[in-house]
């Protein structure tokens, strides 16, 4: 039954195409740097680059020091290497950082330049040992609950303003204005980036912004520090992203790790995460704007990464009006992230998320639900709110479907597996193979449809093990688990849409026999279990 319902999954990953860099080298230091941290060296990296382009490209060699620069333009077969004992530190002057067209957030948007930029380039890298730093703090506003009164104080002390409320820290008072200034531009349609100078402060750049971009690689260096995202490929093809760590503080807003945004053919692997939001992204771009654009981010593999921190350690969404599709994850570990395995949307973006496949994930101490799909994340409710209300399915109602996910543990957490679908189209196709989970709840599915749980162990302390609710064609096989609070209930049905739902060889501990249902619903039961 299983292998039916995921048949589609059955999609090859191609090969990812490494950047050709010619055999060219020069030194930083050739061209007047100082790596002292106070020097300027924005002119001596230009020179570099340029010798390198001039001679039909190469690479350009960071020795250990602490290189002051302001951002960075890389061009076609260029190759950064920055050694071991190498910190490139990002300007923190707003003027250094000229204003472009780019995108943030799922949409065009006019934004400071990325200390690391490059547009329609092809054959990058990035190497070494090395650490890009991108002054984030310099840019970043502070939500106060995020901080411990010392933090909040020390932060204060440091200068910068607080609103009104007195609950967000800004580095300027241009910066905080700016929010109410860019909306406002934004309305008007002004599209020149000279339209958007008095609100520079508040376009915080990501640290790293690749746009059209072909042949990309990011090898071993440590990105941290963002004053916005900290890696954003978009509408790029060919990446390969390995040995990398991606740092930034847990209280940084927008502080994601990497951003996979309207790509294809990306391999992520053997990378560290720990940031202040997503952690390892797919996106292809938000409503109207996203599906106009229609690039789907499609053919990545992620595996052998570990996430320290993060709001999710794996999301898609929710800006993913594009599409996402043909996504691998693989033999990763979430310690600590406010969810494991994130899906977020919401009515209004559109889009297909379809063929992902999950395997091998390790996860503990979860601050909220392991595995997490949310649509209705614009939002107010929590996770274990209901939503109801049907709307006509149209070019905007997300699609989510035909998803495998085996072989998974976690130790830790809300719940083991949740749903929150959309009652006209609810989340669809999905398997669940091999599951261990040690969580206050065990799955709860608002929702779904032809869902296949199979060979499932739920620890839990409060609830029934699995409770679905509207939920269709769902087979639960060899279910496994104990605790919880109440009258010992392994499966709990309810809804009156709710329609058949098979329960094979259930092995459930004693304190987890029975089975309730709504009166009407189609609940078949094989195994020692009551009614």
């Amino acid at each position: 039954m299983g292998s039916q319902k995921t048949s589609k999954l059955n999609w090859i990953m191609p090969d990812v195409l490494l950047p050709e860099i010619p055999d060219h080298s020069v030194w930083l230091t050739d061209f007047g740097a100082t790596g002292d941290g106070r020097a300027d060296n924005t002119q001596a990296f230009c020179l570099a680059m340029e010798a390198c382009a001039n001679a039909g490209g190469g690479r350009v060699i960071i020795p250990p020091g602490l290189w002051l620069t302001g951002p960075l333009k890389l061009t076609s077969r260029l190759e950064l290497h920055a050694m071991a004992g190498a910190v490139v530190l990002f300007s923190k002057q707003y003027e250094d950082y000229p204003l472009i067209s780019s995108h943030f957030e799922g949409k065009p948007s006019v934004r400071c330049q990325s200390p690391l930029d490059a547009e329609g380039a092809e054959h990058v890298a990035i190497t070494g040992k090395g650490v890009f730093d991108g002054g984030g703090e310099a840019w970043r506003p502070v939500k106060r609950w995020k901080m411990t009164e010392m933090q909040w104080e020390r932060l204060i002390r440091s200068g910068g303003i607080v609103d009104k409320a007195e609950e967000v820290w800004w580095p300027t008072a241009a910066a905080m204005e700016g929010a109410g200034q860019f909306d406002r531009l934004h309305r008007e349609g002004k599209q020149e980036a000279a339209d958007y100078l008095p609100c520079r402060e508040y376009l915080r750049p990501n640290l790293l912004s690749f746009r059209k971009c072909s042949r990309i690689l990011l090898d071993g260096p440590t990105f941290q520090n963002s004053a916005a995202w900290n890696l954003h490929p978009w509408a790029s093809e060919h990446l390969t992203i390995r040995n990398v760590t991606v740092r930034n503080p847990w209280f940084a807003q927008n502080g994601d790790g990497l951003d996979i945004d309207s790509c294809r053919h990306a391999v992520v692997e053997s990378c560290t995460f720990d940031v202040g939001d997503d952690a390892i992204c797919m996106k292809s771009g938000k409503d109207e704007a996203g599906r106009a654009l229609g690039i789907p981010s499609e053919y990545i593999a992620i595996r052998n990464c570990i996430v320290y921190h993060g709001h999710g350690g794996f999301v898609i969404g929710s800006e993913m009006s594009g599409g996402v599709r043909r996504v691998h994850i693989s033999d990763c570990t979430f310690m600590g992230t406010d969810i494991g395995l994130r899906f977020k949307s919401a009515r209004g973006r559109g889009g297909v998320v379809e063929d992902i496949v999950i395997e091998r994930i390790h996860m503990t101490d979860i601050a909220g639900d392991a595995i997490s799909f949310n649509l209705f994340y614009e939002g107010v409710e929590g996770s274990g709110t209901v939503r109801e209300e049907s709307f006509p399915v149209t070019e905007e109602t997300p699609v989510f479907r035909n998803i495998l996910m085996k072989d998974i543990n976690c130790t830790g957490g809300e719940h083991a597996f949740l749903v929150n679908g959309l009652a006209e189209l609810p989340l669809e196709g999905v398997s669940v193979h091999n599951y261990t989970a040690t969580t206050r709840r065990g799955v709860v599915c608002h929702h779904v449809k032809r869902l296949t749980l199979e060979d499932i162990r739920l620890y839990t302390t409060e609830g029934p093990l699995v409770k679905l609710h509207q939920s269709q064609d769902v087979d639960i096989i060899r279910l496994a688990g104990a605790g919880g609070q109440d009258d010992g209930t392994m499966l709990a049905v309810t809804g009156g849409k709710s329609a058949r739902i098979e329960c094979l060889d259930p092995l459930t501990a004693d304190t987890h026999r029975s089975v309730s249902a709504v009166s009407g619903v189609d609940v078949r039961v094989t195994g020692p279990v009551s009614r």
